[in-house]
C-alpha cells in the first residue's frame, strides 16, 4: 500500500517545514512503514547547516524516522485522528552525511508494544547504505 504527500497529512498533524516524508511506499497498520524523503537545497535547514556544505542535519532524518514509523501506527484502526509522541531515542548512529540531491530511504517497524507505548526499529539509508539507525520510542496521546 502507498500513501502520497497528501493521504500522509491526513494520518500525520506535521505541516510545511516539519513534514519530513514525502512518500510512504508500503506500511502495514500496526507492524511497519517505509517512506522516502526527497531531499532539497531548498530546504529551510540548509541556510544554516551548513551554507558552505549543506548537510542535513542528523536529527531532521531521527524526525524523519519517526514520522515513518508514526504513520505504521496511527494507520491502525483504533488510532485514527491521534498523535504519536516521542517517549526516547536510543542508540542512534549516523554513519554517512545526507546531502541534497538524496533520496533518503525511511523504514521503521514495530518490534514492542505495551498499551500506548511502542519501541520502533529504525533505519535511514541512501543508495542502499546505511545512513542512521536508531531505536525509537512512541507514545500514543489518548
Amino acid at each position: 500500500m502507498e500513501l502520497n504527500s497528501n493521504e500522509i497529512q491526513q494520518i500525520l498533524p506535521h505541516r510545511y517545514p516539519f513534514l519530513l516524508v514525502d512518500k510512504i511506499v508500503d506500511y502495514e497498520p500496526g507492524n511497519y512503514a517505509k517512506g522516502i524523503k526527497c531531499v532539497t537545497a531548498n530546504e529551510m535547514q540548509f541556510l544554516g547547516h551548513f551554507p558552505q556544505k549543506h548537510v542535513m542535519p542528523g536529527v531532521l532524518i531521527i524526525e524523519a524516522l519517526a514520522q515513518t514509523g508514526a504513520v505504521a501506527l496511527l494507520t491502525e484502526e483504533e488510532n485514527k485522528g491521534k498523535i504519536a509522541l516521542f517517549g526516547g531515542i536510543r542508540n542512534a548512529k549516523f554513519r554517512q552525511q545526507v546531502i541534497p540531491g538524496d533520496v533518503l530511504e525511511l523504514n521503521c517497524e514495530i518490534i514492542n508494544r505495551k498499551g500506548a507505548v511502542g519501541i520502533g526499529k529504525a533505519t535511514a539509508t541512501v543508495n542502499g547504505k546505511v545512513a542512521v539507525t536508531a531505536e525509537l520510542v512512541f507514545a500514543i496521546e489518548k
